[in-house]
């Protein structure tokens, strides 16, 4: 299987791989990956792939399968982090003092309206700095196969909300404006996050089918938030352009619209220069999980 985006740093040594973090992204239509340098934070191997979802219900596994196998760099079994986030439809966050480990599958239940299935499971990760568990569902033969896959590391499996909840939290001259409204747009879906002075107030995500249903959906988020869209930084992340029909419709509503960047505590060499900065901010916030 070949990525529809490949950047490689030549100097990276696939063989001394227990040194570096390994981030990994995936969902049913989409896997990503990252090598970082801890402290550098330098990105020395970044992969995107994107899966044919018309042909099969559950393409992950077999696909993640398929790009492993004589992989020069997942091969590695031996690194000194490796931090995957899953893409998950189904998911909450629940503020510290009201979680119990033992409940986290009736949140989702509570969230969603019906009960997991059998074939998947609820995990948890805490947000210490901001004082909530973001809950969520993972499917039982995805964690098998990592654990599988990494039977000798300890992973981090966290909610892809919860890497863009961790990178919109970095000091920045955009991300600290007083009103902040950051969407990361995937296939038909946007997850939105509203900070208030750099503070978290507010994190969901919605399906879309167009432009006006996406301008609904935000429209209504800001005006829940009481807030005017003219008073709010709009910054875009993820797969979304400066010629989409979507922006054009945005800039309608708010002035103050942009692209985002890559989290600044994050050292992209040359080799990224052809790559949009706003493209891969969830990935890269992978990275930045404790």
């Amino acid at each position: 299987m070949t990525p529809t985006v490949a950047i490689r740093e030549d100097s990276f040594d696939v063989t001394q791989t227990d040194s570096f973090q390994l981030c990994l992204e995936m969902s049913k239509e989409r896997f990503r990956f990252c090598v970082i340098e801890p402290g550098t934070h330098r990105c020395f191997w970044l992969e995107d792939y994107t899966f044919p979802t018309l042909l099969t219900e559950n393409p992950l596994l077999p696909s993640l399968q398929a790009i492993y196998q004589n992989h020069p760099v997942l091969q590695s079994a031996s690194w000194k982090t490796i931090t995957i986030a899953v893409n998950s439809p189904s998911f909450t966050l629940i503020p510290s003092p009201l979680f119990r480990k033992e409940y986290a599958a009736q949140y989702l239940q509570l969230m969603r309206g019906n009960p997991l299935s059998l074939s998947e499971h609820a995990l948890a990760y805490v947000h210490r700095k901001e004082e909530f568990y973001a809950v969520f569902s993972i499917d039982n033969a995805l964690t098998d196969w990592l654990a599988a896959t990494y039977p000798l590391q300890q992973t981090t499996v966290i909610h892809q909300s919860s890497a863009l909840i961790q990178a919109t939290s970095l000091k920045d001259s955009v991300l600290d404006s007083s009103h902040k409204l950051s969407l990361n747009f995937e296939a038909e879906t946007v997850t939105v996050i509203f900070r208030k002075g750099g503070q978290f107030m507010f994190c969901n995500r919605f399906a879309y089918k167009n432009s006006t249903d996406l301008v609904y959906y935000i429209l209504y988020v800001v005006n829940e938030l009481k807030t005017d869209p003219k008073e709010l930084k709009l910054v875009l992340f993820g797969e979304i352009t400066p010629f989409a029909e979507i922006y054009t419709v945005l800039e309608q509503f708010f002035p103050q619209i942009q692209f985002g960047t890559h989290p600044s505590e994050l050292n992209l060499t040359a080799a990224f220069e052809d790559t949009p900065d706003h493209r891969y901010f969830s990935l890269f916030g992978t990275a930045l999980i404790d």
